[in-house]
């Protein structure tokens, strides 16, 4: 044993005790969570700084939040987790000064700050904006589905209720059919079987009363979706064919030079399309610029999205779904049409002209019609079309989306850009999330949590740029 390092004795008594400032170094990150926080103005973002005159006097907020920042930054999200945390680890004994609340009051702390807890994410923003971490005015949008507490067997749908109803009626009627056999033997080995039957008929019955209640609740949700661990989670497709998860949809823009996120947002609609100029908006604010480019997937495309972004100062890449019936029929699709704008015309591939007839409402969109009256007697009609003529239609502000789409043709690289900025904070904070992904409830509580992530992973992130040291002296500057 002589050969190996050799520790200290657990009953050696020191003579001078070493200070707990001494385990921790000068480059920890957990230095900086200190100084991040003590620069707050927590009575401004929203704690409750003044405790009441009566009772046992409250931990401060400042300490719950260096708590809670830290717990996400070494990935420990549970507040019975970070009790036992406060208890055992000298970075949390220094952190918090020796305190160790209890779990109850960890949690209280996380579901009642949940609006403060979101400025201070914002907080950290405003200071990476400072230090001029976002020079360039370009960020990715996106969106990614996270897990919610909720298991899809406790969300229910029209459709849903409607196989298991019929599923519980097809196994009621085995159950008749197999006591209905039992009947006819005498025995104690039949009379127990009859039993357990007719226990589960009773339990079957009993999920029929409930699925009932359900769907009467059905009827009042606007989205057509009861979820009953969790109720604001939703059913969402995801990328997998045919796969699916109950949970959330998580917004982030980032920016482009150090992959830093600069606004967030958790939803609960399962698709992406209206969420375009709300997020660019947001973006464009943090930042303070008066443009801003931002590139998207074209689950962002929607032209009325589109034209407030252009009408904002906001310049957009966003590749155009392609959604032509008749194209997936085999037959022309509208991109094989020219449009002419000094004629307000468009080129059909026989070469003939398809004037503007009308204009009409849709869906609150002033839609033109063109169609040509040469198509009666086209040789090239039974690839156009099946009816009297081929009509195109076309919205009164298509000229901003022809715009984008022409952008985008001229910078096909803007794409590459888009994935290799925006899709790894998200992969980043679900490997830190485990498979649970979220761990509260409700959308107020996932939307903190999530900020709470966002926080650790931008502060993540400046440290590896600038390094602790720096970043502590530019928060204390």
């Amino acid at each position: 044993m002589s050969r190996f390092i050799k520790g200290e004795s657990r009953s050696q008594i020191t003579l001078f005790p070493e200070a707990v400032d001494e385990y921790i170094e000068e480059d920890n990150p957990v230095r900086v969570i200190d100084v991040f926080v003590d620069d707050l103005d927590l009575s401004t973002l929203g704690f409750k700084t003044v405790p009441a005159d009566t009772g046992r006097p409250a931990y401060h907020p400042g300490v719950m939040l260096k708590l809670f920042i830290y717990g996400y930054f070494n990935r420990v999200q549970s507040s019975r987790r970070l009790e036992r945390e406060a208890g055992r680890n000298v970075e949390l004994m220094w952190l918090l000064g020796r305190l160790t609340p209890d779990f109850k009051t960890i949690a209280d702390f996380r579901k009642d700050n949940t609006k403060a807890i979101s400025r201070v994410c914002r907080e950290f923003v405003l200071l990476c904006r400072k230090l001029d971490l976002f020079a360039d005015s370009l960020v990715a949008i996106d969106g990614s589905k996270f897990k919610a507490v909720n298991n899809r067997n406790r969300n229910f749908t029209k459709a849903k209720i409607k196989a298991r109803l019929k599923q519980i009626d097809e196994s009621i009627k085995r159950y008749l059919g197999q006591i209905a056999s039992a009947d006819r033997v005498d025995g104690i080995r039949a009379k127990v079987k009859k039993e357990g039957l007719n226990e589960k008929i009773c339990k079957l019955k009993q999920e029929v009363e409930r699925l009932n209640e359900t769907e009467r609740e059905l009827k009042e949700s606007p989205d057509g979706q009861v979820s009953l661990t969790d109720p604001d989670a939703r059913s969402m497709a995801t990328s997998g064919r045919g796969s699916g998860m109950v949970g959330y949809n998580a917004q982030a823009a980032v920016d482009s030079k150090h992959h830093l996120i600069v606004t967030h947002e958790v939803t609960n609609q399962g698709h992406d399309r209206a969420q375009l100029s709300n997020m660019a908006a947001q973006a464009k604010t943090v930042l303070d610029v008066d443009e801003l480019t931002v590139v998207a997937d074209r689950g962002y495309y929607s032209g009325e999205e589109i034209k407030t972004c252009e009408e904002a100062g906001i310049r957009t890449y966003l590749p155009k779904n392609q959604t032509s019936s008749n194209q997936a029929k085999g037959y022309y699709g509208k991109r094989d049409f020219i449009y002419h704008p000094q004629d307000d015309e468009y080129e059909c591939p026989a070469g003939e002209r398809a004037i503007y007839r009308f204009t009409r409402e849709e869906k609150g969109k002033q839609i033109r019609r063109y169609w040509s009256s040469a198509c009666v007697s086209c040789s090239m009609k039974s690839k156009c079309t099946t009816g009297k003529e081929r009509r195109i239609s076309r919205w009164e502000h298509e000229a901003i989306l022809d715009t984008v789409e022409t952008r985008l043709e001229q910078a096909p690289e803007m794409m590459k850009v888009r994935r290799s900025t925006v899709e790894h904070p998200f992969g980043t904070i679900k490997y830190w999330m485990g498979s649970t992904h979220f761990q509260m409830k409700t959308l107020k509580h996932v939307s903190t949590e999530m900020s709470l992530h966002v926080l650790a992973y931008n502060m993540k992130r400046v440290i590896k740029i600038l390094g602790a040291r720096q970043l502590i002296a530019a928060i204390q500057a």
